[in-house]
This record gives C-alpha cells, sequence and structure tokens, in this order.
C-alpha cells in the first residue's frame, strides 16, 4: 500500500534540499560577478591612470617625433594590458559558471543515486 507520509516527507526533503541548492547556487554566482567587477573596477582605475600619465606626457613632448613616440608606447601597452584584462575576465567568467553548477551538480548526483536505490 502507499504510504502517504514517508511520500509527504520525502517530498519536503527534496524541497528543501533544492531550495538550499538554488540558494548555494545564488550565493556562488554572486561571489564570481562582486569579484568581476572588482577586477573591472580595479582595470579602469588603472587604464584611467596610465592615459592620465600619457596625457601629461604627451603635453611636454619637444617634438612631435617624441609626441608620436609617447602615444606609441601608450597604445602598445593598453592593448596589451587589454587583452590580458580580457581574457583574465574571460577565464573568471568560466569559473563563475563551474562553481554555480556545482551545487545543482550534486544535487542531481544525490536524486539519481536515491531514484536508483528506491527503483532497486
Amino acid at each position: 500500500m502507499f504510504d502517504f507520509d514517508k511520500a509527504g516527507k520525502d517530498f519536503q526533503k527534496i524541497s528543501k534540499d533544492n531550495y538550499e541548492t538554488m540558494l548555494r547556487t545564488y550565493g556562488e554566482t554572486h561571489r564570481g560577478f562582486q569579484d568581476i567587477g572588482t577586477q573591472v573596477t580595479t582595470y579602469s582605475k588603472q587604464a584611467f591612470a596610465d592615459a592620465t600619465a600619457t596625457f601629461e606626457k604627451l603635453s611636454g613632448a619637444k617634438s612631435l617625433e617624441h609626441a608620436v613616440e609617447i602615444q606609441s608606447q601608450y597604445a602598445k601597452k593598453a592593448y596589451e594590458n587589454w587583452v590580458s584584462e580580457v581574457t583574465k575576465i574571460g577565464e573568471m567568467y568560466a569559473s563563475v559558471a563551474r562553481d554555480a553548477y556545482k551545487p545543482v551538480e550534486k544535487a542531481v548526483q544525490k536524486t539519481a543515486a536515491a531514484a536508483t536505490g528506491a527503483n532497486a
């Protein structure tokens, strides 16, 4: 005979576990996006400081050749920093996705194990 009391308790436990999994997933996602935001802010501040320093150097350039050299060095450095930063942020996004999925993966494995054990 079907045990409604056990089924109700099982449903409540599954619901509670799923809710906790969702909270852990949101927590991981939130933490990851905070880290990405901090990284972008740090990069932006540094890029602004570099641009300001370059502008100051350009304003003191004695010749057109010197100004072109300053600008070329700045452009090369800015591009290299940007590529590095975009790569780092891309890796951070991938890490956020992996970390956010871990609680879900564990919950799926747990549920599959329980279902397999219940059917055996």
